[in-house]
């Protein structure tokens, strides 16, 4: 059966493909998905295996599965045990349980329900030294003795390699015509290659593919301040490598009305501004409705993430909106996990007195309205010197007294168990920015990922990133970038590079990103020094909008979502797993690699309400986020948001024909 070429690497700049591949029979295949995340929450791989889920299940039915690692606790909270319903699977099972390896299956409990199988390391390890040797023998690859990580990836890699070889055989004792289902197995990252690596060298019939989300190579170069992309033909040893760059997509949930985003974002700022009035009691001098929240979230690598150049830009903001006599405040978090022993005093003393505060507050109010309640049904202007007596007044004024601190607000919520060498906190200490009054941008660390089971910031990350106003990633070393992508689907402005996947591929998409609120900092082609300025220019530029203006460009960011939803960007995967066939059943899957491709350009325009100088559209002195200009630049929502419309093509549906007269070869698109 033919296959027509649908997208190679180069297809990603500024185009998005029509729906021309033939379907896939996968009535007639099996695809295995396999990564150590299944069911097991570690970094950012989780995220696009437990996204994708439900496109994936949509078109694959039932034949599709993923594998991975058996936990205990993450089987029994997150998958619902059953039996396979493919007796191939049955019986690969029961070999390797026969031969004391214990594998589990189930349903994961996420958006798509699909199948998971679930290999138990431990109960394999007694194998180890023999496949460790299998290994050398037919790859020459060695394992040092002592890495639990690399060990546990080879007995995984080896179950899955067994696996796959016991489904191949049953099937091939129950064909009769030579049309079998044919497998596909798909492999994430290093902790998965083992697997497709002894599959090869097994010789198993199956197609392969490999994804490879980031680099250790590339991780610890960047980290080492080695000029490492514009030198990455000297660093790369993969050429000659047949691949296709598959963006990351996300479950995007739309609302019915415009306005329901912009109320979770006004619920959640509230519940930020709380944290916020407790953990600065007593140095609450700055206008909480004339406040900013950015945050850097991620893993803790310093230089890579861009820590290193948010902190220095946020001194010289700092310096900006002090020297500009700007009313604006900026408070900023790091959430990134470090080593902890456990919250700090200072900081739960913060909430304490803030919720202390709320309840003198509540128990005054409640007296107050009542004596009032009862003058007013007498037909009396109570005595407004007489409806508190001096227990309030000494209640309230003991209230305030408890406000008092001979200290600064804590930069970090946590005790550090490497306090003196923490990167983030001895930058802090260079720049010196330590919640002085003076000091316009206020800094909190909090070394751990968010819970809404903390007694500390209770908030889920969803909901946090919801009550922001901006999403700072200026990372060095980012294959792709989740962190912005998550802050574009909820509306939320956010700050990446053109050095992560993300901000390429906005860039390519997007006339003018910064006016849908993806601010792309230059740091290949730019000096960090001038990639420091530009970045502070971005967020000084950002406090000097009014309140109407972040209002617009929230809406903007929104509409963007349609570009990250799993039904547009699902197709690299798609067209992966077709090029894999080609490759391992040429006789059956055919994709000519010279047929021309079917593409439909498309480009968000720059907004037409929108100045053709972004300066224009900002204040050159700054002022009040919340004075409203007469002259302030025209804006029609409905109007705007149908013009992007026009710019991107509805999402394919599994099964759907196209409807009207398909575009032809050289015709253009919108």
């Amino acid at each position: 059966m033919p296959l027509s070429r649908s997208l190679s690497m180069t297809s990603l700049s500024g185009v998005l493909p029509a729906w021309e591949e033939d379907e896939l029979p996968v009535e007639d295949l099996l695809l295995f998905e396999v990564a150590w995340e299944v069911t097991n929450k570690v970094g950012g791989i989780y995220t696009v295996i437990q996204t994708k889920a439900r496109i994936t299940t949509d078109e694959w039915g039932e034949n599709y599965y993923m594998m991975g690692p058996y936990f205990e606790h993450n089987f029994k909270t997150q998958v619902e045990g059953c039996e396979p319903p493919n007796p191939a699977i049955r019986k690969a099972m029961d070999s390797l349980i026969h031969n004391g390896c214990q594998v589990h299956f189930g349903r994961w409990l996420i958006e798509g329900s699909p199948y998971v199988i679930l290999f138990d390391i431990g109960s394999a390890a007694w194998n180890l030294d023999r496949w460790k040797g299998d290994l050398w023998d037919t790859c020459n690859i060695g394992l040092p003795y002592h890495d639990r990580e690399a060990n546990d990836s080879l007995i995984l890699g080896s179950l899955i390699a067994w696996f796959f070889k016991e489904v191949s055989c049953f099937l091939c004792t129950i064909d009769h015509l030579g049309d079998k289902p044919n497998i596909i197995g798909h492999f994430h990252e290093w902790q998965a290659g083992p697997g497709l690596i002894l599959a090869r060298s097994r010789k198993i019939p199956m197609a392969t593919v490999f994804t490879t989300h980031a680099t250790l190579l590339g991780r610890y170069l960047c980290a080492g301040n080695v000029d490492f992309y514009n030198n990455l033909d000297k660093v790369s040893g993969q050429n000659g490598c047949s691949y296709v760059v598959t963006p990351n997509g996300l479950n995007v949930k739309k609302f019915s009305a415009m306005h329901e985003f912009q109320n979770l974002h006004s619920t959640n700022k509230v519940r930020i501004q709380e944290f916020v009035r407790g953990h600065f009691y007593g140095h609450l001098d700055f206008n909480l409705d004339k406040t900013l929240f950015f945050f850097i979230a991620g893993r803790y690598e310093f230089s890579n993430k861009g820590a290193d150049i948010f902190l220095e830009s946020l001194s010289r903001l700092n310096y900006l909106l002090r020297v500009h006599r700007n009313d604006m405040t900026v408070v900023v978090f790091f959430i990134m996990p470090a080593k902890t022993n456990n919250f700090n005093v200072e900081s739960l003393k913060g909430q304490a007195v803030r919720k202390q505060l709320w309840d003198t507050a509540h128990t005054v109010k409640e007296k107050f309205g009542k004596k009032l309640y009862g003058a007013l049904l007498k037909g009396q202007i109570p005595d407004m010197n007489s409806i508190l007596d001096r227990d309030d007044f000494t209640i309230m004024k003991r209230a305030i007294y408890a406000t008092q601190r001979h200290s600064l607000p804590p930069v970090t919520t946590h005790n550090m168990l490497e306090d003196s060498t923490d990167p983030i906190l001895s930058n802090v200490r260079r720049i010196g920015l330590f919640n002085s009054r003076n000091d316009r941008v206020k800094i909190i660390f909090h070394p751990e990922f968010l819970s809404s089971t903390s007694p500390l910031l209770p908030m889920d990350y969803e909901d946090f990133v919801r009550g922001c106003n901006l999403g700072v990633f200026p990372s060095y070393y980012e294959p792709w970038g989740y962190t912005p992508g998550e802050c574009t689907v909820m509306g939320i402005p956010s700050v990446t590079t053109n050095l992560s996947g993300f901000g390429c591929f906005m860039e390519e998409h997007i006339s003018d990103p910064a006016a849908y609120g993806i601010y792309i900092v230059d740091r290949r082609f730019r000096a960090p020094e001038e990639s420091c300025n530009q970045l502070t220019q971005f967020m000084f530029s950002f406090c000097q909008q009014s309140r109407r203006q972040r209002i617009i460009q929230r809406n903007r960011t929104e509409r963007l979502s349609d570009l990250l939803d799993w039904r547009y960007l699902g197709r690299f995967y798609i067209h992966a797993r077709h090029l894999a066939l080609s490759r391992a059943f040429p006789d059956k899957f055919k994709m000519d690699p010279m047929a021309p491709l079917r593409t439909e350009g498309f480009r968000y325009p720059r907004p037409y309400s929108v100045p053709p100088s972004p300066s224009a559209s900002l204040h050159s002195t700054p002022h009040h986020s919340d004075v409203e200009d007469e002259d302030d630049e025209p804006y029609d929502e409905d109007e705007e948001a149908e013009r992007d419309r026009l710019n991107i093509k509805p999402p394919f549906v599994l099964g759907a024909v196209p409807e009207g007269k398909k575009k032809q070869p050289g015709e253009s698109g919108n």
